[in-house]
């Protein structure tokens, strides 16, 4: 399912017309990129919790040359899957 047929389903089950839907989808993404982006965790209970975990800075290998390389340390988006969520998928 990509965007547009997100919004397509989140129009259909709500019974608000296709814009509305779309916009609200964008608001949803813009507050859960800012909450991240501020260091929150966004909890949607059943759903999932969104947040965001650091890496380290390690050394890595270049696999066509073998030569070593540093890899920065980074912070990387997180999800973890609901107990209903995960019920709802098995």
């Amino acid at each position: 399912m990509n965007k547009s047929q997100l919004i397509d389903a989140i129009a259909a089950s709500a019974d608000i017309p296709k814009a509305a839907a779309g916009r609200a989808l964008d608001a949803v993404i813009e507050s859960v990129t800012g909450a991240l982006t501020a260091g929150d965790s966004v909890v949607l209970v059943g759903f999932g919790t969104f947040s965001v975990k650091e890496s380290s800075a390690r050394q890595g290998r270049n696999p066509q040359t073998g030569e070593a390389l540093a890899i920065a340390a980074a912070k990387k988006p997180s999800f973890k899957a609901g107990k209903a969520l995960k019920e709802a998928v098995n």
